[in-house]
């Protein structure tokens, strides 16, 4: 069972930054493929970024790239999105998640989720 902790979520003003954390308990988790996922009140959940489990490929969702990065740290067990140029529509609760191996998309894919963070960008 792979646990995960999410933080760095808060409050910003639009065109500001804010980078998530999401802390993972598994030995492994080199072998895991990471992922955010965003949902905004009334909106299904949707893909943000994945990552593969050594970091070397990563996938975005189109209307984002160019302003989140997603990284990870398999020394420390952590996965991060780099949030930048931030917009009053990407006020969502941002969710970190985790599959063993293989770069998906779709939120039906990933195992394990963590509680969720949430983000609030102002006008």
């Amino acid at each position: 069972q792979v646990q995960l902790v999410e933080s760095g979520g808060g409050l910003v003003q639009a065109g500001g930054s804010l980078r998530l954390s999401c802390a993972a308990s598994e030995r492994t988790f080199s072998t895991y493929t990471m992922a955010w996922f965003r949902q905004a009140p009334g909106k299904e959940r949707e893909f943000v970024a994945s990552i593969s489990g050594s970091g070397g490929r990563t996938y975005y969702a189109d209307s984002l790239k160019g302003r989140f990065t997603i990284s990870r740290d398999n020394a420390k067990n952590t996965v991060s999105l780099q949030m930048n140029s931030l917009k009053p529509e990407d006020t969502a609760v941002y969710f970190c998640a985790a599959r063993w191996r293989g770069l998906r998309q779709t939120d039906q894919a990933y195992d394990y989720w963590g509680q969720g963070t949430q983000v609030t960008v102002s006008s």
